[in-house]
């Protein structure tokens, strides 16, 4: 939902009532993960997808049918027998589609602004009749205090799911059935060097949701001008800010490093602090003989054949890539198959489902 929340607000803030579909349930091989949304206009614009095109079709009707009643309609979708709308890679989803007006607008103003800070929260919704939303925040209760724990977890752990459905207790009809939309705070990019490659692959790591970091010691590079798509730009010797950030409780296992200084001075003593910090991934830029002498400096610096082993280096994936743009591409790629248990290898090699 986040892709399409600014088209939401702006469309309610222009006083047009708009239908509202979101994925709350899925199983098996599915094209997209509870929480993606999709905006019917009463003109019949469409913003966002739901399944790559398999079921928004279905769904435009019944955005019309709820802007009509108001009240929500819940579907499952399987798998597509060429008579009913229905999904070609063999899972099964459950879309929720609601009217929304701008009665909703200061809650998703208080949404926006809470993502825009890096806040951690989630948008729950009932499912039935005209729908109640609230914003729960961690630690916080929830206006349905029987299903408070179910709400609690799936906010602590980011994760978009039901809550309330699967209670086994005697009087489970009477609980809500609500869907809990996780917006956690986004992990971190922490980039060393104020370069081409950093620029690009500070671009990319925006677009896949990273709050970016870019750190160099020299303020003639390090501006704001140079690395638009960076949350901050720091002038600060690498390491030094980045062990700070680290005794503050500013990184976490989340968080990735990617050292693209190309100067000794600048890259070892990072790569030192990365690789004693409890990131989920360390890499550099480099040429292999660049590495080996890295890790001989490396290595007189204290680090152990452990610490060793979680560097990156050369970073990234055989893609024959040039370009910083390429090469942005490449080192994006490692750090989402390596932080997400992929395998990184072509898929048409690979045998099994391609969503784990």
């Amino acid at each position: 939902m986040k892709d399409i929340l600014d088209d939401l607000i702006a469309l309610l803030d222009s006083r047009c009532r708009v239908a509202l579909a979101r994925v709350v349930e899925v199983s098996g091989a599915v094209p997209r993960e509870p929480g993606a949304a999709m905006i019917v206009t009463a003109g019949g614009a469409v913003i966002g997808s739901l399944s790559g095109g398999c079921v928004e079709a279905a769904i435009i009707e019944t955005a019309r049918e709820v802007m009509e009643t108001g009240m929500c309609v819940s579907e499952r979708f399987g798998v597509d027998d060429g008579f009913a709308p229905g999904l070609t890679c063999g899972g099964e989803i459950e879309i929720v589609t609601e009217s929304v007006d701008a009665e909703r607008l200061p809650l998703l103003h208080e949404l926006r602004h809470g993502l825009e800070v890096g806040e951690s929260l989630a948008l729950v919704s009932t499912l039935s009749g005209v729908p109640d939303w609230a914003l729960v925040r961690p630690g916080e209760p929830s206006p349905w205090p029987p299903i408070d724990g179910d709400i609690a977890s799936r906010v602590r752990a980011g994760r978009s799911a039901m809550a309330g459905a699967d209670r086994c207790e005697p009087d489970q009809s009477a609980l809500p059935r609500v869907f809990v939309q996780a917006f956690a705070a986004p992990p971190r990019m922490i980039l060393a060097g104020a370069n081409a490659f950093v620029r690009a692959l500070s671009r990319t790591g925006s677009q896949l949701g990273y709050r970016v970091t870019v750190v160099d010691a020299r303020e003639v590079f390090a501006t704001p001008a140079q690395f638009p798509h960076a949350r901050e730009v720091v002038v600060d010797w690498p390491h030094r800010y980045l062990c700070a950030e680290a005794a503050a409780g500013r990184v976490d296992g989340r968080t990735v490093v990617c050292v693209l200084t190309h100067d000794p001075k600048f890259d070892v003593p990072m790569l030192a602090a990365a690789l004693r910090a409890p990131v989920a991934f360390v890499g550099a830029l480099g040429s292999r003989r660049t590495h080996t002498d890295r890790v001989a400096r490396l290595r007189e610096e204290g680090m152990t054949d452990d610490q060793l082993r979680r560097l990156r280096s050369p970073v990234g994936l055989d893609l024959s890539a040039r370009t910083p743009e390429e090469t942005a591409i490449s080192i994006a790629a490692q750090m989402i198959a390596e932080t997400a248990g992929g395998s990184g290898r072509a898929l048409n090699d690979l045998d099994g489902p391609i969503h784990r």
